[in-house]
């Protein structure tokens, strides 16, 4: 043995249980899965935050839950009023807002059996997240999800994190909640818009990882459209399973490797919502994204052109416009600015660059190059559809 080493090694393996729990109502009084779930383990001190963007849409909101913890003490404490905060990706720009979750942690006492829940979009979950699993490192997080996009996706993970450095998610942990529970009546506050968002996660998913989601979504699609609820409740509940089994059953859920096929379309995604300032929506942005990986895909001869065709069209028929012309503006050198995404991706996942491409609907690659030249084209393919389907409208409409 060398001399001049001497090491201890052992493998740590932590076990935990991933639980997401589908309901309605989960404030009215006579539903018992939150009090439940906040006492599963002993009764204990509880703070809410709630989007703002809830609120504004559903007025009595916080005044709804603080009724709930009445009714339900004991067992539950509630250590205050709802505590209502600025949800979007805006809200993501600042450690501030973190800090202001973590004064009033600190100020009620919470403790590492206490429970920090949050109720709103996506942003607002991550920023609630982080302060949770960054207090006393690590909190007891619960997470309600009130839009279309946090149900199906980013409120089922085990992610959290702040955008800066103008990257997406620069600050972050990997802290799995402690539950998670989607409320489809918390849908009914949305707008179109909103509405809309999380279907670019549920056929992104479709793509990489269940051809027979992607058809069930093909046969909905109208009734998706009009954002049908049972159609509606069926994607959420499809891809919430599918994100939290490849997170439990991928092999690699706190992404120590380079490779992260859930996001796929999302290298360019993240740099147009900094490019636009966040006029697009993290939806729309992935939307895109997956567009320009699958028209790539076919020019490179990895997918073929009806597959392809199907990927495009189930977009379009759920209300997604594939170009933007953020796609297209110069960066400081004059090369298009979107191709910067490709390095950030690759220095967020660490490692070399990793995309997830498809083969074919359900069936997903992993490459490590990419050919710009080929990229540009499948851009110039988007802009050129896009005028093409705005032109047809206008005949159809004379």
């Amino acid at each position: 043995m060398d001399s001049f080493m001497d090491s201890i090694e052992r493998t740590v393996r932590a076990n935990w249980q991933h639980r997401v729990i589908f309901t309605e109502a989960v404030f009215d009084p006579a539903n018992l899965i939150l009090r439940d779930t906040l006492t599963a383990k002993q009764r204990s001190k509880t703070l809410v935050v709630v989007d703002q963007g809830l609120v504004n849409a559903c007025p009595g909101a916080a005044e709804g839950i603080s009724r709930y913890f009445a009714v339900h003490d004991p067992p539950l404490r509630l250590v205050c009023p709802p505590l209502i905060r600025e949800g979007g990706e805006a809200a993501k720009s600042s450690w501030e807002y973190v800090t202001e979750i973590h004064r009033a942690m600190d100020h009620y006492h919470l403790d590492r059996h206490s429970y920090v829940v949050a109720v709103g979009g996506g942003a607002l979950l991550d920023q609630v997240g982080l302060a949770a699993a960054t207090a006393h490192r690590g909190v007891r997080h619960v997470r309600i999800p009130s839009t279309t996009l946090s149900q199906c996706d980013s409120g089922v993970g085990v992610k959290n994190g702040i955008n800066a450095f103008g990257k997406k998610n620069f600050i972050g942990t990997f802290a799995p909640p402690f539950a998670v529970i989607n409320d489809f009546r918390l849908l009914s506050t949305l707008p179109a818009r909103e509405k809309r968002a999380g279907y670019a996660e549920a056929v992104k998913v479709a793509c990489i990882r269940d051809a027979e989601f992607f058809k069930a979504l093909e046969c909905d699609a109208l009734l998706l459209q009009r954002f049908d609820s049972e159609a509606m409740r069926r994607l959420i509940r499809r891809c919430a399973e599918l994100h939290v089994d490849h997170i439990v059953g991928g092999g690699d859920p706190f992404e120590s490797g380079s490779a992260r096929p859930l996001d796929f379309g999302h290298w360019s995604a993240h740099k147009l919502e900094h490019l636009s300032d966040f006029r697009i929506s993290h939806g729309l942005a992935v939307a895109i994204g997956i567009a320009l990986d699958v028209v790539y895909s076919k020019r490179m001869g990895y997918v073929d052109i009806g597959n392809a065709e199907r990927v495009l069209r189930l977009l379009e028929e759920l209300g997604f416009d594939l170009f933007t012309p953020e796609l297209l503006v110069n960066g400081p050198t004059h090369r298009l600015a979107v191709l910067a995404g490709l390095e950030e991706f690759r220095e967020h996942l660490g490692g070399e660059l990793t995309l997830t491409l498809l083969r074919a609907i359900g069936e997903a690659f992993e490459v490590h190059e990419i050919n710009l030249g080929v990229l540009i084209e499948s851009i110039h393919e988007l802009q050129a559809r896009r005028a093409a389907r705005r032109l047809n409208a206008l005949l159809a409409a004379v």
